[in-house]
């Protein structure tokens, strides 16, 4: 995800405060892991130097002066290209878990062991996910429900490795 696009989209209803961006952010992105404030304001100056936003208002805090930030034209314009660009499909075709299952047959491996034990893996963060979902907002759902698909398609593809297991076992070992 793109933070610095993500922050102007969060900025383009109104300006906001980088600590108020933090907790938007947060709120309807962060899920397992919430966006740290450095990475904000880091995204902030950057964006700031390049056009994107500008400082809508300075107030006195208790610390530093707290600024309010506002989208600018340019900022729009990216945020709308951005928006209108579809995310690039991901063939997985350098997949970590079959690098795995290959590297396991060409060693002293087990690969059936390696399927099993990555399938247990895969149900549990399932029956999590599914929990999470049960009781969460209409947001907290869908993206349970993006997570959930892409493990059933992980799923399918383990059992289909393991149907194909000694298939692939001779076109490794050739």
């Amino acid at each position: 995800m793109s933070l610095p696009r993500t922050l102007l989209g969060l900025l383009d209803p109104e300006p906001a405060h980088g600590y108020d961006l933090k907790r938007s952010y947060d709120q309807h992105f962060g899920g397992d892991r919430p966006v740290a404030y450095g990475q904000v304001y880091a995204a902030l100056a950057r964006m700031l130097g390049n056009g994107l936003i500008q400082v809508a208002g300075v107030e006195p805090g208790d610390g530093p002066d707290r600024k309010r930030y506002a989208i600018t034209d340019a900022g729009v314009t990216e945020l709308r290209d951005w928006l209108g660009t579809p995310e690039p499909p991901t063939n997985y075709l350098q997949s970590t878990l079959y690098t795995k299952v290959v590297l396991a047959l060409l060693t002293t491996g087990d690969a059936t062991m390696l399927l099993d034990t990555q399938r247990a893996a895969h149900l549990q963060q399932m029956r999590e996910l599914t929990r999470r979902k049960q009781g969460g907002d209409f947001a907290t759902q869908l993206i349970c429900d993006h997570a959930l698909m892409h493990l059933e398609a992980d799923l399918r593809w383990l059992e289909v490795t393991a149907a194909r297991m000694d298939g692939l076992r001779a076109e490794v070992s050739r």
